[in-house]
């Protein structure tokens, strides 16, 4: 396992390229241009986002649980921003800590969605905004459903633990959130099956009442 996660870190930027030059890199660019205030991202990666990130952005953190992972981004970032090892369902943050909560291709992955999007939930402020880039599941009736279907338990494997057919803008919905800004597109330069996604902004309701979550 040791060495399938170091040849996954290894290979993450090549494999991804294709993609990022397609879509990801603009797609990076529009939502995480006009964000401020104090951020956290969510499984970090290899540090596709971090340069995409404005000079008025004030406290930024990476939280990346993969320790192969968390080297690589270490070395990109050479001290630019401070990197946490730590997983989605577990984020060691005090409640509503962060204006802004990034998650990129990351639900997809996570053990649970519904856990790591509480933990989204509560260390955003009132008002914070959850930004997010997601593939997900093909809508129901569509013949990409049935091969994603098809493709999810060897993918699951190859992919560390991705899965193809989650419902990723319900769980956001079922976790308090409220989109203000949604799209639902298709991404380009890599597999049909992985295509089907949705990104934009979801915004942490403000209240002062005790929330169950």
């Amino acid at each position: 396992m040791s060495f399938y996660a170091r040849l996954m870190a290894a290979g993450y930027d090549l494999v991804m390229q294709r993609m990022e030059r397609a879509c990801l890199a603009q797609w990076r660019s529009s939502l995480l241009g006009p964000v401020s205030g104090d951020l956290l991202e969510i499984g970090s990666g290899t540090g596709a986002n971090a340069f995409f990130y404005p000079p008025e952005v004030g406290r930024l953190i990476l939280t990346e649980p993969d320790r192969h992972m968390q080297r690589r981004l270490k070395r990109k970032l050479a001290g630019r921003y401070r990197v946490v090892g730590c997983s989605a369902d577990a984020l060691p943050f005090a409640d509503r800590s962060f204006d802004v909560v990034v998650s990129t291709l990351v639900l997809c992955s996570v053990p649970d969605p519904a856990t790591a999007l509480a933990e989204m939930y509560r260390v955003l402020r009132p008002g914070g905004r959850l930004v997010f880039i997601e593939h997900v599941a093909a809508p129901e009736g569509e013949r990409l459903l049935s091969w994603q279907r098809f493709w999810q338990p060897a993918w699951r494997k190859m992919a560390g633990n991705c899965h193809l057919t989650r419902k990723t803008e319900q769980a956001i919905l079922a976790a308090g959130f409220s989109f203000d800004r949604l799209e639902r597109t298709r991404s380009r330069g890599g597999p049909a099956f992985v295509s089907p996604t949705i990104m934009g902004t979801a915004v942490r309701r403000m209240t002062t009442e005790v929330e169950t979550i």
